[in-house]
């Protein structure tokens, strides 16, 4: 038996399939008719390629769409900054400005919002928040810097709407953030999952038990796919003594399109009333069905600001059916979130190697503190090593868990030879926002030998 009140928006999050289906027609039909009367960047791109919204009879005439890249969004960013002809509102409208995370030297995707959009932003969180068990009585921490990166901005946002007390912690030491935790009876912590581990340390350096010690009782991680790492789950369940559940948001769409209910079933649930998510091939067109890894493209309904309309993402998922989990919702879910990205993905003498698949290997070594995955070439072959940092007092463990290491990730990697090599206390990177584990040294030429 469903409770209603476990649903943040109870009539549209169990609609018959048959009704979500039509719900997206008409929604998916007016928001190509906004873009392409309001913007130009789509308006261009689809005459160019003979679509018009005219054309959407069916909710299968979607893949009459052309899709939207990433570098096109760049390209267009270019063209004419700082945003170019993306735009389907006068800038003067807008009330948030913000960008990715970026990387140093390039110039960051960008995005606008109006008030309407931003009111739509916090309602996507408002369904993962509550789905996961957020109520008014909660205390919330955010573990999560307060600058122009989108993060958990919505999130914020989302819980002061829910009734929640929030605790921004923009410019904190990780310590003074374990201290709140027990000074403001903190009982939700929203974090990275990688952040989680670290404030789980700091804390355990000040001889405090997280898991005995304070009132956290729900940690909310983004941003990373270790989030759905069985692993560096339990790890963290165990370390805090709370239930840990994932989401996943993009800066293209401002807000979280999957989260993962109180039921705990796996996988994320996907926001199918505000989003169309198809599941393609890698850099293809064809349709993957449900079981197999596959390439997310999203149409999001919500950002009227810059359309976003089948928009390929590179994300690595696998789309499971929505009965999957019994809490009753019709939205489908991707098995284990988002597993990564397809372009994460690197070529080692002739075998795939994802991070994701790597950690799910290594954070099953409780002894482990952190790790680096390091890619070189020596000659003319490629190597792989994984340098591991040891928790305080494990120096013991060292011999058996390399011995194990180099069985397990060779038996997961067609017999891949790893290096396993011990570094020093303190010396790997720690990291606040998104986890950038894989340091790639080969030259740039060719990874396939």
């Amino acid at each position: 038996m469903v409770n209603p009140s476990e649903y943040w928006n109870p009539k549209n999050e169990t609609m018959p399939r048959e009704e979500l289906r039509a719900l997206q027609h008409v929604k998916l039909k007016r928001l190509c008719e906004w873009a392409y009367a309001k913007c130009e960047f789509h308006r261009r791109r689809w005459e160019a390629a003979g679509f018009h919204p005219d054309q959407l009879r069916t909710l299968d005439d979607l893949r009459r769409i052309p899709f939207m890249t990433r570098a096109e969004w760049m390209d267009a960013q270019a063209e004419a900054p700082p945003f170019g002809p993306l735009l389907a509102v006068p800038p003067a409208s807008a009330i948030r400005y913000h960008t990715t995370s970026g990387t140093t030297g390039r110039t960051p995707l960008r995005v606008l919002d109006g008030a309407k959009d931003w009111e739509w932003i916090a309602e996507m969180w408002g369904y993962g928040l509550w789905g996961f068990g957020l109520r008014p009585h909660d205390i919330v921490l955010f573990a999560f810097s307060y600058g122009t990166f989108i993060g958990f901005w919505g999130a914020h946002y989302a819980c002061e709407k829910i009734g929640c007390l929030v605790l921004s912690t923009g410019s904190a030491t990780t310590e003074s953030r374990v201290k709140s935790l027990l000074d403001m009876g903190v009982t939700t912590v929203c974090s990275t999952p990688t952040y989680a581990l670290r404030m789980w340390q700091a804390a355990a350096e000040m001889g405090i038990d997280l898991a005995r010690d304070t009132a956290v009782n729900k940690v909310i991680v983004s941003g990373e796919p270790a989030g759905s790492i069985p692993a560096v789950k339990r790890q963290l369940e165990t370390a805090w003594g709370a239930k840990v559940g994932d989401t996943a948001g993009m800066t293209e769409i401002g807000s979280i399109m999957v989260f993962e209910c109180s039921r705990q079933p796996g996988g994320t649930h996907i926001i199918e009333d505000h989003f169309i998510e198809e599941t393609l091939e890698y850099d293809g067109d064809r349709v993957v069905p449900y079981g197999e890894r596959a390439e997310r493209v999203v149409t999001s309904f919500g950002r009227g600001f810059i359309p976003l309309i089948r928009y390929r993402t590179n994300d690595l998922v696998v789309k499971i059916p929505y009965t999957s989990c019994d809490c009753g919702r019709t939205g489908d879910l991707y098995q284990g979130g988002i597993q990564g990205r397809w372009d994460d993905m690197k070529l080692v003498r002739g075998t795939n190697i994802y991070p994701r698949a790597v950690e799910s290997i290594v954070r099953e070594c409780a002894a482990v503190d952190e790790f680096q995955i390091l890619l070189t070439r020596e000659g003319v072959l490629d190597e792989i090593c994984i340098l591991v940092e040891l928790k305080p007092g494990r120096e013991d463990h060292w011999d058996a868990l390399s011995r194990r290491l180099h069985v397990d990730l060779a038996d997961a990697h067609e017999g891949l030879r790893f290096k396993v090599e011990q570094a020093a206390a303190n010396v790997l990177p720690r990291f606040e926002l998104k986890a950038k584990r894989l340091v790639d040294k080969r030259p740039a030429a060719d990874y396939s030998t």
